[in-house]
């Protein structure tokens, strides 16, 4: 078994995936012709999008996220967690704690997308050397 999606309800997929294009560096590897459902090239695991209105369609009940009571967060890695801040700032993201250290050895820094989902921008976790 493969992990191999997580989807986001939205309510506009193609202005979600300008942001992450725009925030984040992805790159838009479907959009669907009707535009209730996209996924962006984020590596092994898609990152994808589709409609609250879709969902409703489908029989589900979509709730709004909160970034004042989140449920999860994405987590992005790179070795620039200020410059990915910073570039994030400035496509819409909202900051919701500055770049900072943290006792495992990484950096982290926390925005949220115009939807309200928690992203994590951190560096890679620097594991003990065994024995």
């Amino acid at each position: 078994m493969n992990f191999r999606y997580t989807i986001l309800y939205v309510d506009d997929v193609g202005a979600s995936l300008d942001f992450f294009v725009r925030a984040f560096g992805f790159e838009i590897a479907f959009l669907h012709e009707s535009g209730d459902y996209g996924e962006l090239s984020t590596g092994a695991t898609k990152l994808a999008f589709s409609s609250t209105a879709l969902m409703r369609q489908l029989g589900k009940h979509p709730q709004k996220p909160s970034l004042a009571a989140p449920a999860f967060e994405l987590a992005f890695e790179t070795e620039d967690v200020e410059g990915a801040l910073q570039q994030a700032l400035a496509a819409g993201a909202t900051l919701v704690q500055a770049t900072r250290d943290v006792p495992w050895g990484q950096v982290i820094a926390y925005v949220g997308d115009p939807n309200g989902y928690l992203i994590e921008i951190c560096s890679p976790v620097q594991l003990p050397t065994p024995g």
